[in-house]
């Protein structure tokens, strides 16, 4: 089963995260040679992106007004003529300028194509300068558990499928799609600080000293925020920490609550974790325990509701919103987890919108008598289901359409799983999580601790893989008091679906399941 409605960043994206710059030029381009001030553009292609949608797309040969060299020839596959009777550079400055203006240019390796177009406009009398955004940088910093981070290594990675390699629009939308993929793995503030700190050099907050940003490491993690007398601000989590943190001092200040953080903020700590993974479930468990003052309150909730489904008399499907004792687990036949029936409601309301479905038969609206058309069947919003004009059965398959991603995801192991969290870049780096049906029960110091939880390991692991993890700041009682714990908690549970269910994100993730079984109690 599948929780795709809780999980949009593991959705197939139709548009980039809000996190990029609102405007931006993907562009490539294709050259007689590598060096900027003497080798010449033959191809530009790019893709407009404005509020993260392709609005253009723009490509164009250049004649270089010089030879092209074989090897460029057979790098590209472009031959002299095509390049014959293809205009100038000057010829499409002032498109190409049209397109640049008012917008980020991003480019893989910025700093070559940066280096050409500043040198091309140059040459016919024209300023140009910007900061780039590099994909290159960007790949470093959101994937620091690979090496490499070429065109070509990324394509590979994510199974992008591309027809003609160094063409240049073939190679801006490899760019596009390789931000699509990050748009579904990252959250939109982390793709935000990573752009920001690419792009910007923001200054410290006042009371806060240099020295803290230094000590700052490039992995994932939490990092605490406090202020002159030891206060807890801020907690949050990031794959890139002191990236992260220096999107926080940005002097746009668009967000109000940065603003008042930075006024107060003095000193800076972190826990370092091998992945996001660890990163996101210590974040949730740390706001829960500590109440940092500037985080939105998140609570361990026992009672949230779901959808669950009836058919009346006459075969419809209605959608009946029910509380659900956590505890006692989710019943198959219900759909959804919301914290309120209010948020319950306000997404049945946008179903209806999506699905044609009616607002009588969803309790939306009071029923004015058993024929009595609803108010959308005035304004064709639904098809008459509420008057007998549409049959049930095609009713219902929408009904079905409509909560196919609502359905809660079943556990898909036997009993419980140890997840083994290791640092692609630090061997020495890793942790162990005991978890089972969807409830995190501890974070683990050794394997050999399996024991005092009633587990053991179902098979053997090698014994290089044994060692203790590397200890955050907390103390081990604080640890054990925030990280042991076996309710329903539903933030866990989102994390734990988004990355337990998708092999290829564990695999990208560094992470590995071992299953447990439970020791016999004569033992």
């Amino acid at each position: 089963m599948q929780l795709n409605w809780l999980d949009n960043e593991t959705r197939p994206p139709a548009a980039l995260s809000p996190g990029f710059p609102e405007k931006m030029v993907l562009l490539d381009l294709e050259t007689t040679g590598g060096k900027a001030t003497h080798h010449r553009i033959i191809e530009i292609g790019l893709l407009v992106i404005e509020q993260g949608v392709v609005i253009e797309r723009w490509q164009s040969f250049i004649d270089p007004e010089t030879s092209l060299p074989p090897f460029i020839q057979r790098l590209t596959g472009i031959a002299p003529s095509m390049l014959r009777g293809a205009p100038k550079f000057a010829q499409v400055a002032e498109t190409l300028l049209g397109f640049l203006e008012g917008r980020t240019l991003v480019a893989h390796n910025a700093r070559f194509d940066y280096g050409f177009l500043k040198n091309e406009f140059e040459r016919i009398g024209t300023s140009y300068n910007a900061k780039p955004l590099c994909s290159v940088k960007f790949s470093r910093s959101l994937y620091p558990q690979f090496k490499r981070h070429g065109l070509d290594q990324i394509i590979k990675r994510f199974e992008l499928a591309i027809e003609n390699r160094h063409r240049a629009l073939d190679d801006a939308a490899m760019i596009h799609q390789f931000f699509l993929k990050s748009s579904a793995l990252f959250a939109e503030e982390e793709i935000a600080s990573t752009c920001t700190s690419l792009l910007k050099n923001p200054a410290l907050p006042p009371l806060l000293k240099a020295a803290d940003i230094k000590k700052l490491p490039a992995s994932a993690g939490v990092y605490y925020f406090y202020d002159t007398s030891g206060a807890l601000l801020y907690v949050g989590k990031s794959v890139h920490i002191r990236n992260r943190v220096m999107s926080h001092f940005s002097q746009d200040h668009k967000n109000p609550k940065d603003l008042q953080i930075n006024s107060k903020l003095a000193h800076i700590n972190f826990d370092k974790t091998p992945t996001d993974f660890g990163a996101q479930i210590r974040e949730s468990n740390q706001i829960k325990a500590l109440a940092p003052l500037y985080n939105r309150r998140l609570r361990k909730t026992k009672k949230l509701y779901q959808y669950r489904c009836e058919a009346d008399r006459a075969g419809y499907q209605r959608i009946v919103i029910e509380a659900v004792e956590m505890e006692s687990g989710c019943e198959d036949e219900r759909f959804g987890l919301f914290r309120s029936p209010r948020q319950a409601s306000k997404q049945i309301e946008k179903l209806a919108d999506q699905y044609f479905l009616c607002h009588k038969l969803l309790g939306l609206e009071s029923s004015s008598g058993a024929q009595q058309p609803c108010f959308r069947a005035q304004l064709k919003k639904c098809f008459g289901a509420c008057h007998g004009a549409e049959d049930a059965e095609h009713y219902n398959q929408r009904v079905n359409a409509a909560l196919k991603n609502y359905q809660i995801a079943m556990w898909p192991y036997a009993g419980a799983i140890m997840v083994e969290e290791r640092d692609a870049q630090d061997a020495e780096h890793v942790a162990f999580h005991l978890i089972h049906n969807w409830r995190y029960l501890a974070k683990l110091t050794l394997t050999e601790d399996l024991f005092d939880y009633g587990y053991q390991l179902a098979m053997p692991r090698q014994t290089s893989t044994q060692g203790p993890v590397t200890i955050d700041h907390a103390s081990a009682e604080t640890t054990a008091a925030i990280e042991s714990d076996d309710h329903f908690d539903l933030d866990i549970y989102f994390i734990l679906v988004r990355f337990l269910v998708d092999r290829n994100k564990m695999k990208m993730h560094n992470l590995k399941i071992w299953p447990l079984i439970k020791i016999p109690d004569s033992i």
